[in-house]
């Protein structure tokens, strides 16, 4: 640890908020440099506000970094994330594991902002949930972080009004997020900024570094709106402080946010980039370049800095840290603890659902009542049966909600039990979420209730899953088990067209690694589907159900749905055993398999379907389980979904067919669509005997 004096003994505690203030710019010179590459102006400009955040205002308990009830910080401009690796630095964050358990070491220590970008540094690039203990979210598209703090907000308001008693305060935390021009430029922020207008979220402060550069230069260039009234217009409070060095009007205009009710706050911070480094301020400084040992050397001099000095901690910072942050978030943990304990005394009950939420676990008996759909050859929508499993599954599981992008009525996702109600300012313990017409802020809201630990689902048509594709990344890139519901899954919205008719959608999920995605063929493999899916805690998952009516299969005749839970399972076989060719199949086309195998058993041909609603689930079950399913000596196979063929060969070999699409669909009834584009029984028949060398 390099420590030395920078300042005399007997400091003012305005000179020692200057040293903490120059220690976190310094640190971040020095650690982009050492790496040549990064970002060194945002941190040197913003390190008075992040400071202030961090030692004078965040509730934040660096010895206990999970604390329930802790304020939550998001870097949404997370190429700045070296403001971040100083401030858990500085501050002394616990590192804590998979098993929520601290280990009595440094979240981020010096050496791993001395290998900041480096391989297993604790300090990457960008802000990454689960790998550093404090990071509340991951933050590296702009716009991703302050949409997923609308997500925390929501989720603080549910959790307060859900679990607060009078006198017990369990949830009363506020989320700060940080964000520049970038972020505020890309349209998910905007469509957050919307809707956390309209709800009213009074727990959420965003902070924008206005310093009017981005990476091709002014942001006279391209952005020259009045973002002030934007967001007077969205309903937010908007503050402005002019110099992002001064402290105080720092601190007072957060201390204006905690004040406001019934609105978010937006703080305007006006700021210099690469403040300090007087020759390459608005260069290298803006271009997430390094300043180079001689503009470094100046920009030190201007701060008082010894010069040579590299990763330098000054004496006295460490202990102003413990001093403000440290002991504000101990006593403040402290005291919540002492009131959860009687909390916990006076409602066992509410308080135990408090502690299986937090740990991601489900109550007892969460999955009762789950419906059973008998057999029906006319069946039931995919989106039917999901209605009816998440109407079950909201009862079940308090902490259980979600909505949909105005499409709650045609996704079947509205959840109608007497209680379950709206989300709203005035009702923020409603369990149906109504998030507009804003898909891609959706999928990030959803991530950022699953950071509240709360289960939560958003909804659209799967051919809108490109405009939430993102975020749904970005919850695979944190191992969260956030749900994304997708409904009118292929050509069932025939007359709608191609622009409505997902091809190449289920390719593109299955290609994101740590993804679920989950195709079911009838009701019962819906109802499956939801109970694999509520039990993954860090994995997410994208449920893709048929507009239309799906046959609901006998399953006295034809294997258990259970079967989901495999991935892939043996749905129906030849009375041997000994299949001569293999059906694979996935949501609408399952009953189209079986059509067809029947045809082919009444011709004398042996034939086996396969439903696979899952190849990710498949892909995790021992080598033994899938070469039964798919047995390596049977090559004559055949692949049927509405969908781009892309990715099939891997299960039908080289020399299989695929019953599958290669253009962009039509619009025209479901049936004419099935004709045109050859997803009929005799269609899959012919394609069968052509893999056995028949006509």
């Amino acid at each position: 640890m390099s420590t030395a004096r920078a300042i005399p003994e007997n400091s003012t505690p305005a000179q020692l908020d200057q040293l903490c203030v120059n220690t976190i710019r310094t640190l971040s010179m020095d650690a982009v440099q050492q790496a040549n590459s990064g970002h060194p102006g945002t941190p040197m400009a913003l390190a008075p506000l992040v400071y202030t955040i961090w030692n004078r205002v965040l509730r934040f308990d660096p010895e206990n970094p999970i604390w329930p009830n802790r304020d939550r910080f998001v870097l949404s401009n997370g190429h700045a994330s070296m403001l971040l690796w100083s401030a858990l630095h500085l501050s002394g964050v616990q590192a804590v594991n998979a098993n929520y358990e601290t280990l009595g070491k440094p979240s981020v220590t010096l050496d791993d902002i001395r290998c900041f970008r480096q391989l297993n540094s604790k300090a990457p690039g960008h802000p990454e949930y689960h790998w550093v203990s404090g990071v509340e979210t991951t933050t590296g598209p702009l716009g991703q972080g302050v949409a997923t703090s609308v997500g925390m907000a929501i989720g603080e308001k549910w959790l307060a009004h859900s679990y607060n008693r009078p006198g017990f305060e369990i949830f009363d935390y506020n989320i700060y997020a940080v964000c520049g021009d970038g972020c505020l430029m890309e349209g998910v922020a905007s469509e957050a900024a919307s809707l956390a207008g309209h709800l009213g979220l009074d727990n959420l402060c965003w902070v924008y570094d206005n310093n009017h550069i981005t990476i091709e230069g002014s942001t006279r260039l391209a952005f020259t709106e009045d973002v002030e009234t934007r967001f007077l217009a969205y309903g937010w409070n908007v503050l402005r402080v002019g110099d992002a060095n001064d402290l105080e009007r720092i601190e007072n205009a957060l201390d204006i946010f905690r004040k406001t009710n019934g609105r978010p706050t937006f703080i305007v911070l006006d700021s210099h980039i690469g403040y300090g480094a007087p020759h390459k301020q608005d260069t290298a400084a803006a271009h997430g370049e390094p300043l180079g040992d001689e503009e470094i050397r100046l920009a030190k001099r201007s701060y008082g800095w010894p010069e040579q000095a590299k990763f330098l901690v000054p004496e006295g910072v460490y202990e102003h840290f413990a001093a403000g942050i440290g002991k504000r978030g101990a006593d403040a943990q402290s005291k919540w603890q002492q009131l959860f304990d009687a909390y916990r005394a006076k409602y066992p009950d509410l308080a135990m659902e408090i502690n299986l939420l937090e740990r991601r676990e489900l109550p007892a008996g969460w999955d009762r009542n789950l419906p059973v759909f008998p057999a029906d050859p006319k069946g039931i929508a995919g989106r039917e049966a999901s209605g009816k499993v998440l109407n079950v599954l909201a009862q079940n599981i308090p902490w259980f909600l979600g909505g949909s992008a105005d499409l709650g009525p045609s996704n079947k996702t509205t959840l109608t039990f007497p209680g379950a109600g709206d989300f709203q300012s005035d009702n923020p313990g409603g369990k149906n979420l109504h998030f507009g017409i804003r898909e891609h802020a959706m999928a990030a809201i959803v991530n950022g209730l699953s950071l509240s630990k709360l289960r939560a689902f958003g909804a659209t048509f799967f051919i809108f899953s490109d405009y939430a594709r993102p975020a749904i990344r970005l919850a695979a890139v944190m191992e969260l088990p956030s749900l994304f519901i997708f409904t009118h899954d292929a050509m069932g919205d025939g007359e709608d067209g191609p622009t409505h008719q997902p091809v190449e959608q289920l390719a593109s999920l299955r290609a994101i690694p740590g993804l679920i995605t989950l195709r079911p063929g009838d009701a019962n493999e819906v109802v499956e589907a939801y109970r694999y899916v509520m039990q993954l805690r860090h994995q997410p998952a994208v449920l893709a159900l048929s507009r239309q009516p799906l046959p609901t299969l006998d399953r006295s005749n034809y294997a258990q749905a259970s079967g989901v839970a495999q991935g892939a399972y043996v749905l129906a076989d030849s009375p041997s055993g000994n299949p001569e060719v293999i059906l694979i199949a996935s949501g609408s086309e399952v009953s189209l398999a079986v059509q067809a195998h029947e045809n082919l058993l009444a011709e004398g041909i042996r034939s086996r379907v396969v439903s696979m609603p899952s190849w990710e689930i498949f892909e995790h079950q021992p080598q033994a389980y899938r070469d039964r399913v798919l047995p390596p000596s049977v090559t004559a196979r055949v692949a049927v979904e509405q969908a781009s063929t892309f990715g099939w060969e891997r299960y039908v070999g080289t020399s299989g067919h695929v019953v599958g699409m290669k253009t962009f669909g039509a619009s025209a009834p479901l049936k004419e669509l099935q004709r045109k584009f050859g997803f009929e029984p005799d269609d899959v028949v012919r394609a069968a005997k052509r893999q056995l060398g028949t006509k």
